[in-house]
């Protein structure tokens, strides 16, 4: 089993082992292995208002979409899941409608609809069509955390006078809160890394990096993709480490803390 699982990590690696020292080439092109090796095309993509453009637009279209995205589907899920009415069912299916239909479907219908709005081409646009495929990952993650939430302990802070906002800001926030920041993060991560309706509807003003990415392949090639998936990489990477040591600081604390029987 040691052996397959050590494939199966190779295979899945074998294109990062590519990517990561072509960002770091020398040839005019996509090249593997590289001629030489330099920085050429980082203090390209630092220096090309196209490059960061397009990051800083993809930033603050996920920032937008997951507060857009949470204040539409925390609020659904609470009604969902903790309340009956007739058209439950028929909301439910409406918020996983997403995904059902391909990203290319959707992105065609939100060109038409959008267009006809005189919304194509902008933040708004962009924002609103990366909302709607958000919602049914926030909706499914809230919705989980809140089936496992034991209401108990709402009823008791109300049975102590304490009101619904009350309530919800000292009680129910605190426990669901792992859950919020998962789902805002999954809203974030699912906006940043769209490419297809970003291609449709996003243009050259509100272009995101994917789409960037998309254009500078389609046309000549550029290395500099292989510097934006290298640094979008490291910043997974250390994101990963940064949680685990996080994570191995908080048990270390906690034993520490724990006093020790005489």
């Amino acid at each position: 089993m040691s052996i397959i699982a050590g494939v199966i990590l190779l295979f899945v690696l074998a294109p990062l082992l590519i990517i990561v020292p072509m960002s770091f080439s020398t040839a005019p092109s996509l090249q593997f292995p590289p001629p030489g090796y330099g920085l050429t095309y980082y203090r390209e993509f630092v220096t090309d208002t196209r490059w960061t453009g397009a990051l800083v637009n993809s930033i603050i279209i996920a920032t937008l979409t997951s507060i857009v995205t949470m204040a539409v589907a925390v609020p659904a899920s609470f009604a969902i899941v903790r309340h009956r009415f007739r058209s439950r069912g028929l909301m439910t299916i409406l918020l996983l409608l997403p995904l059902i239909a391909p990203h290319i479907v959707l992105a065609l219908g939100y060109y038409v609809y959008f267009g006809s709005l005189r919304l194509t081409q902008t933040y708004t646009g962009v924002v609103l069509a990366h909302s709607c495929i958000s919602i049914p990952v926030v909706y499914l993650t809230v919705s989980a955390a809140l089936k496992g939430f034991d209401r108990s302990i709402e009823r008791a802070a109300m049975n102590l006078g304490a009101g619904p906002l009350r309530v919800f800001r000292h009680v129910t926030l605190p426990v669901l809160r792992p859950a919020f920041v998962a789902a805002a993060l999954f809203a974030f991560v699912q906006s940043f890394d769209e490419t297809v309706i970003a291609i449709f509807i996003s243009g050259r003003d509100a272009a995101t990096l994917p789409r960037q990415m998309f254009d500078s392949m389609r046309t000549q090639a550029d290395p500099v993709v292989a510097v934006v998936s290298t640094l979008l990489l490291a910043i997974v990477v250390a994101g990963v480490a940064g949680s685990r040591i996080v994570a191995a600081r908080r048990a270390a604390f906690a034993r520490r803390s724990v006093p020790v029987a005489a």
